[in-house]
């Protein structure tokens, strides 16, 4: 309209950065970071973000620059998720469970100068610059993150495996400078992370954050979380994964206090809920499937209910009730590295309180509708583009558009535009959409099994199979039939002290499932899983593929 003006005044590109900055100000004596006997107040870690990025500048650093981490849930790890950024730099997160070959791999695909390493994947890290090395590829930097929450100094025994041209993390800080202008994003459309998806279902792709998306689903977030001012949250979910759900921004956002957690296990959960009184915490199902499973001598009362976000998995509805026995409120999420991590959530309608505790689990156990920074999710089919009917039974692809949706894929412009085919991404996710609009995911496209013809969702098999009370975890995929064409083959896992036969988890699933839908065969071993908790699909069909087919004779 005639009279406006776009200018400084009224348009400021939008990025996570100005969370730590406020938090600075409205926060700064507030503890922001605590890990072990470590603790930082906002005013200090703003402090220490600014060094972190003036000392990436004299190292050379510039916009669109990548800069690698391989590390865990330590305070060195959430300062990269702002230093980064503010030096103009774009932040690669890698899979602490990568091998130095895979590590390798994304370094040479990231071009990534830098690489900050956790003491303790040092080897890891060393073995992929030996790699590259060999491959004559010019080498990134290595920083060593020395074990501060021990409380040790900069002279760790590690150093000693460290080059003299490599550097070590807190004397990289105190080169910095302590009033370093913040490179900020000329476009909000600018990039500020690279994450790799899981390899789940393929080789790992390189997915493109922006300052702009990371920013709304960081609000996003908050709000699905029902994360007020202050919380007190507790990493028990990756931060290199999806960059904690951008929950390492909405932490800055409200003002939280970080809770680190080197390695997560059941006994670590309960003692920093009691000690610190946490608030929030997020994690796959095999996070709250550790909590439910915990020994009596380990789990403790709660004082406060424990809001916690799930995602990566369908959680089983049992699992769901379990957790909420023991004083936790679950709020279940869907999506994918591709949106930043949660894209939907589960909102709870107050009619449903009346309902049974069962019927209640199963509801919550769906994924639900978008959030507020995303435009829409909608199940489709995914020739047509049209909606499928709100019947509960008609599956289509999941499909997802709008702001906190990634700005495509690193150097694969195919993928991209297969990714975006039709104005939508496309999840490659199998769904239904029942009455009021809520979608239940029932596979990934990969992994439904068609059994004479007939559509099997690994994720309802699995879910009766859950149910069993020996079962700790299950996973099915499709084995080759003679006759059939594929029938479901079951991975499963009994909790310790547990015993379960073969035909005993078969029998369970008849009885609760039509018969063509229940395991015809029955594994018991441990299930191969990425370091977020997704189950290696892939892996459990090289295993059945390499087992042969299902004989005529063997047909039920």
């Amino acid at each position: 309209m005639e009279g406006t003006v776009k200018c400084s005044a009224n348009y400021v590109p939008l990025s996570p950065i100005s969370f730590l900055e406020r938090s600075a100000k409205v926060y700064s004596d507030r503890l922001s970071i605590v890990h072990g006997n470590v603790k930082y107040t906002w005013r200090e870690t703003r402090q220490r973000c600014i060094r972190l990025a003036s000392a990436l500048t004299h190292l050379g650093i510039s916009r669109g620059d990548v800069v690698a981490a391989l590390a865990p849930n330590i305070p060195a790890m959430y300062e990269l998720h702002f230093g980064v950024p503010m030096a103009g730099a774009v932040l690669c997160a890698l899979n602490t469970r990568h091998d130095s070959a895979m590590v390798s791999v994304l370094l040479r695909h990231s071009e990534a100068k830098i690489i900050f390493v956790d003491h303790q994947l040092l080897n890891v890290a060393k073995g992929a610059l030996e790699i590259l090395s060999k491959a004559s590829r010019k080498l990134p930097h290595l920083i060593l993150i020395s074990d501060r929450e021990s409380q040790l100094s900069s002279q760790n025994n590690n150093n000693r495996s460290l080059a003299s041209k490599d550097l070590e993390y807190e004397s990289f800080l105190a080169n910095g400078e302590p009033n370093f202008e913040i490179v900020w994003p000329n476009d909000e459309w600018d990039a500020i992370a690279l994450n790799y998806t899981s390899g789940t279902t393929s080789r790992p792709k390189g997915v493109i954050y922006s300052h702009r998306g990371a920013y709304l689903n960081s609000l996003a977030a908050a709000l699905l979380a029902e994360m007020t001012s202050m919380p007190v949250y507790l990493w028990t979910l990756p931060m290199f994964h999806c960059n904690g759900w951008c929950l390492t921004w909405t932490v800055a956002a409200q003002g939280g206090t970080n809770i680190c957690l080197r390695n997560v296990t059941e006994k670590g959960i309960f003692d920093s809920i009691i000690q610190h009184q946490v608030t929030h915490m997020a994690g796959a199902p095999t996070v709250l499937n550790m909590i439910i499973n915990a020994p009596r001598s380990v789990q403790r009362p709660l004082s406060r209910t424990v809001n916690v976000m799930t995602g990566g998995a369908p959680p089983p509805p049992q699992v769901l009730l379990k957790m909420k026995e023991l004083g936790f409120n679950v709020t279940h999420g869907y999506g994918l590295t591709e949106t930043y991590g949660p894209a939907t959530v589960c909102i709870w309608k107050p009619e449903w309180n009346s309902l049974s505790p069962d019927e209640q689990a199963n509801i919550q156990a769906r994924q639900g509708v978008n959030h507020l920074g995303l435009e829409d999710v909608d199940v489709k089919d995914s020739e047509s583009m049209k909606s499928v009917p709100s019947d509960a039974k008609t599956m289509g692809e999941v499909m997802i558009r709008g702001n906190t949706v990634m700005n495509g894929y690193l150097k694969d412009r195919k993928a991209t535009e297969d990714a975006f085919r039709g104005g939508w991404f496309r999840s490659g996710d199998l769904a239904v959409k029942h009455p009021d609009g809520y979608i239940e995911l029932k596979d990934r496209s990969k992994d439904i099994i068609i059994s004479g013809g007939e559509n099997i969702s690994t994720i309802e098999v699995e879910s009766v199979i859950f149910s069993h009370p020996s079962v700790l975890e299950a996973a099915v995929v499709g084995r080759p039939d003679d006759h059939w064409g594929e029938t479901p083959c079951a991975f499963v896992k009994l909790k310790n002290g547990c015993n379960a036969s073969a035909d005993e988890i078969i029998k369970h699933c008849r009885d609760r499932l039509p018969h063509y839908m229940a395991p015809r065969t029955v594994i018991f071993d441990d299930l191969p899983t990425t370091s977020t908790g997704k189950i290696q699909k892939f892996v459990l069909r090289q295993r059945v593929k390499a087992m042969g087919s299902v004989s005529k004779a063997s047909k039920l």
